[in-house]
């Protein structure tokens, strides 16, 4: 049975860890077709970016775990709500970022933090009692909605406050209906799980799984984060990757001319 080792496996990484630097880039062409489109334009992209929001989307995972009455759900989400609508919309109508690898490498550490307070992590290590979970959860919130806002603000908001706020509200209603959705499948799914002796037997492995998963998102952005400031110190520059693969494919076209002589 073939296997991929080590070395293939970090090869791997490597080879794709510049992919992700690019799918975080808008073309000009994107973003005139945000303007193009008007505000229905930024309700699809809140939606999307919420649903395909892997961070986000774990952190929700973690937040509504075990809890199993709509009284609770409720309260959580609607405290993680209030916090990621709040830096969302200030942050961006003020203008306010940071380098958004840093913030989703922030936010990555939150998806390993749920996971760990989830497992009793500060109870097992640390002999003390979790912080308050309502707390932390709208402090996630305020950061989850700043990584929201680094996206926002890579796109053309325009100049005009009012057509701006609008463009923002319109982004932010698409991320609440992304993330009703995404809530609606996850909830139903556990609720339905919570019912079978299974989960109770694999809780915590789901939760390691969730620390596991933190830790991947916090090295992809980590190593996002120093391909953006120092690029060309990487062993493979992109650049020099491009004409790497147009020199092959030049020999490879050369040798197949004199091979038909």
């Amino acid at each position: 049975m073939s296997y991929l080792s080590p070395h293939r496996l970090g090869v791997l990484l490597f080879a794709l860890i510049p992919l992700m630097a690019v799918a975080h880039g808008i073309s000009e062409a994107d973003k005139q077709s945000m303007l193009d489109g008007g505000y229905i334009q930024y309700i699809w992209l809140g939606a999307s970016h919420m649903l395909t929001g892997y961070d986000h989307l774990l952190f929700l995972l973690g937040v509504v775990f075990f809890l199993n009455t709509f009284k609770d759900i409720l309260k959580f989400v609607t405290v993680f709500t209030l916090g990621h609508c709040l830096t969302l919309i200030f942050a961006t109508y003020f203008k306010i970022t940071w380098n958004f690898w840093l913030v989703d490498a922030i936010i990555a550490v939150s998806v390993i933090y749920k996971g760990f307070d989830n497992n009793g992590g500060f109870q097992r290590h640390f002999n003390m009692a979790s912080p308050n979970v309502l707390k932390m959860v709208f402090a996630f919130g305020l950061l989850h909605g700043f990584g929201l806002s680094t996206r926002l603000q890579q796109l053309p908001l325009g100049d005009d406050p009012a057509h701006m706020i609008l463009r923002i509200l319109s982004f932010n209603a698409g991320v609440e209906l992304g993330q009703i959705a995404a809530l609606t499948v996850m909830v139903g799914v556990l609720a339905l799980w919570r019912k079978t002796p299974s989960f109770e037997r694999f809780s915590y492995a789901a939760n390691l799984g969730l620390i596991l998963a933190g830790l991947y998102l916090l090295f992809v952005q980590l190593h996002g984060y120093q391909h953006d400031v120092n690029g060309e110190s990487f062993r493979f520059p992109t650049e020099e990757h491009r004409h790497a693969h147009e020199d092959i494919d030049i020999n490879n076209a050369t040798d197949s001319s004199r091979n038909a002589l």
